[in-house]
């Protein structure tokens, strides 16, 4: 028999997280499906707050090279690149956790899989089905290629693998 709920979110990127829990707090008995282990969608995981913590990372150091004497700094910074994806990965877990955190405050039931629609009102999730009387679709973006230019993720990047460079490379791949 499949478990029942008010509401089933798909996604859990800044939309569908952020629906799922106010639909909590208004009462509603509500689930959140994510194909992905970590909460937070493409944004939190791959996107745009990855790349604010490397470009604030690069944008310290920037500053330290061109305006650094002005303001009576001498100094011969190095980037130590492991460091900084390290930095962007703890702040990545903090917000992932934030959000686990406020499923649970807010009893928003979590599973993690690929939803598939069985019926209008019952979704399938490894093998479980789930029925609500309400859906709410929020599935985010992916990189796409272009047809004749796949990623390989060594001269064309995608913005995934860009954010997952395992050192800084010596020039443009073009």
């Amino acid at each position: 028999m499949a478990e029942e709920f008010d509401v089933i979110v798909i996604g859990a990127g800044p939309g569908g997280y952020v629906a799922a829990i106010r639909a909590a707090q208004l009462g509603l008995n509500v689930a959140c499906i994510e194909k992905d282990a970590k909460l937070g969608g493409t944004c939190l995981n791959i996107g745009c707050i990855p790349s604010k913590c490397l470009l604030q990372s690069s944008e310290m150091y920037a500053n330290l090279i061109h305006n650094g004497k002005t303001h009576g700094i001498e100094a011969n910074p190095k980037i130590d690149f492991s460091k900084m994806m390290k930095r962007k990965e703890e702040v990545i877990s903090g917000f992932n956790m934030g959000i686990e955190g406020l499923f649970k405050k807010n009893k928003v039931t979590k599973i993690i899989g690929a939803a598939e629609f069985k019926d209008p009102n019952t979704v399938s999730v490894n093998g479980d089905e789930f029925r609500a009387k309400n859906f709410i679709i929020a599935t985010g973006s992916e990189p796409t290629p272009l047809p004749f230019l796949p990623f390989d993720e060594k001269k064309v990047l995608s913005s995934t693998g860009a954010l997952a460079l395992k050192k800084v490379p010596k020039e443009a791949p073009f």
